[in-house]
């Protein structure tokens, strides 16, 4: 399973690399739900496009961008306030007497004070980082398809809530973000030969069994103790990563676009690390035939996949 990756999140690069055109609609709709309240979790290199608008659409969506940026300041200003004042009277009442709720207390707040510090100053922060690439389940991401016959960037939820199924397949199935190529035909029909995407992607991180990644018996170890490994491409290559997607929409709530990246057996060196998953980077000649899919002919489809681009992944443990 790609449970992380390290992302091309602006999308102007899917539009330099295949001349394809943004979906301003789908955009703006996403920020504007962002700032009316949504859960919606986007990554802050994808904000970065907006920060110097060029167009009105652009300055659209920066101000959904800076007001949801300033409602998340106040309400973390709001709780270091509260957390403050929390630290002052467990340091008050210690003075007096130490007790557990008190030093507990004064535990909690100066960590939540902590916490609250860092996100401000991640908020407001505009240097770049490589984090403010990388993408969970259920964060959105850039994901290139075709429509009418053209390249289209749109914004979708990495996880994938196929159309028609109901919303909890969200909770139900909470391992959609990844499609298994063995299940295509299966869990997958709706999409495999219908909605195809492809996610442009740096590295990926994968979660292994520290007993399986030291290759040691797990009696050996206290607990089934679990670790983050970041793999990329040695010679430094895009991956491109082949995706299914689908758009979602029920009466009465939000539509949703979301994807999935297909996984499949692992190469030998993520084998050897540990991990039994990987995602299908394929080639950059093949990009049009897979955005382009022939519900009748999947053997083309299954073609592609198996004839994939194959970098060796350097792995190391994650920071």
């Amino acid at each position: 399973m790609c449970y992380s990756a390290q992302i091309q999140a602006d999308y102007r690069k899917y539009v330099k690399m295949f001349g394809a055109q943004m979906d301003i609609r789908e955009f703006a709709r996403l920020y504007w739900e962002r700032a009316e309240g949504s859960k919606a979790k986007i990554p802050k290199a994808m904000d970065a496009p907006f920060l110097e608008p060029q167009n009105d659409d652009d300055r659209q969506i920066k101000e959904f961008t800076d007001r949801f940026n300033a409602e998340q300041a106040n309400t973390l200003e709001q709780d270091l306030f509260k957390q403050r004042k929390r630290l002052a009277d467990a340091e008050r009442a210690l003075q007096t007497k130490v007790t557990k709720a008190a030093t507990e207390s004064r535990r909690i707040a100066t960590d939540k004070i902590d916490s609250a510090m860092r996100r401000l100053d991640d908020l407001r922060r505009t240097a770049p980082k490589d984090r403010d690439s990388r993408i969970f389940p259920g964060h959105y991401a850039p994901v290139l398809v075709v429509e009418g016959g053209k390249y289209v960037v749109k914004p979708m939820r990495y996880q994938c809530r196929i159309a028609g199924k109901p919303a909890n397949y969200d909770t139900r199935f909470p391992g959609t973000y990844n499609a298994r190529r063995d299940n295509l035909e299966g869990f997958w029909k709706p999409c495999f030969g219908v909605s195809h995407g492809l996610m442009l992607v740096d590295v990926f991180y994968e979660n292994v069994k520290r007993a399986r990644y030291e290759n040691t018996p797990l009696e050996t170890h206290e607990q089934d103790e679990n670790l983050v490994l970041e793999f990329r491409p040695s010679n430094g290559q895009l991956m491109y990563v082949a995706c299914l997607w689908s758009h979602w929409s029920a009466p009465g709530q939000p539509d949703l676009l979301s994807f999935a990246a297909i996984t499949d057996e692992p190469p030998p060196e993520i084998e050897a690390a540990g991990h039994d998953r990987c995602i299908i980077p394929i080639k950059p000649e093949n990009v049009e035939a897979w955005l382009n899919p022939d519900a009748l002919n999947l053997d083309a489809l299954y073609a592609i996949l198996d004839d994939r681009d194959r970098p060796y992944y350097e792995h190391r443990l994650a920071a």
